[in-house]
């Protein structure tokens, strides 16, 4: 193959992988939406709600909302509406390369389902729009209704080729500068374990994370040089490599 078609197949796997569908939660698991503070000159009136109230956590068992989240522009609105304390279509369109129109239109779904809300003031394609929850989740495996479940399922699988796709786009490219390159990790590991070790280990890993979570929301804590983080964890059973025989007991 030539270095130009290698080149070429090169950027459109990325441009593929930036497009790739997913990630707010699954299974387990759950995406925090709180939104940075407020920030001087946004388009918000005054006294009107400035981040989701504190425990507003939503648990989707909605098929319908879970089906209408289950879209790639939708899940990259809610990404940047994590990062950012409003967010207008036209700014999402410069953002994200959709139309103003298109991301106007999932703008409106998402809150149709409650996801997003008006933040207040604009019109139009101008109107400012914020997270309605401070985080989002969904499991499979609790819903009881099998159109629910199905729903759950699609969108857990929406989610995670997310986070793979954005796992494989960073340590692939590598876009950092050069001082992250030691800092920025992939580590992988296996060791034996129950499910209340695993649920401790999952929540010991939130509690180191804990103390850095404001500075998402409030830009005057980040120290300098600080950069958007993502740590994206993953616990699983590998039951496929439980079937040998014990070694020391041979059975």
């Amino acid at each position: 193959m030539s270095p130009a078609a290698t080149n070429c197949r090169k950027k459109s796997s990325e441009e593929l992988v930036k497009r790739t569908l997913s990630s707010v939660v699954f299974r387990n698991m759950s995406s925090e939406q709180e939104r940075p503070a407020q920030r001087p000159g946004s388009r918000v009136r005054p006294g009107s709600r400035r981040r989701a109230p504190d425990g507003d956590a939503l648990n989707l068992t909605d098929p319908k909302a879970m089906r209408a989240l289950a879209h790639p522009v939708r899940v990259a609105l809610l990404e940047l509406l994590a990062v950012h304390a409003t967010l207008t279509a036209t700014q999402a369109s410069e953002a994200l390369g959709e139309s103003p129109a298109n991301c106007a239109f999932h703008l409106r779904t998402l809150a149709k389902y409650g996801f997003v809300r008006e933040a207040g003031g604009g019109r139009g394609r101008e109107r400012p729009w914020t997270v309605a929850h401070r985080s989002v989740s969904v499991s499979a495996g609790s819903q009881d209704d099998r159109q629910a479940r199905l729903a759950a399922e699609a969108l857990e699988g929406v989610w995670l080729d997310r986070w793979l796709g954005n796992i494989r786009n960073a340590l692939g490219r590598r876009p950092w500068p050069s001082e992250w390159e030691d800092a920025a990790l992939a580590h992988q590991t296996l060791v034996y374990l129950t499910p209340e070790e695993t649920s401790r280990v999952g929540n010991e890993i939130r509690a180191i994370l804990r103390p850095y979570r404001d500075r998402r929301a409030d830009s005057s804590t980040r120290p300098p040089g600080a950069l958007p983080v993502e740590f994206a964890v993953f616990g699983y059973p590998r039951e496929d490599l439980s079937g040998l025989p014990d070694e020391e007991t041979g059975e």
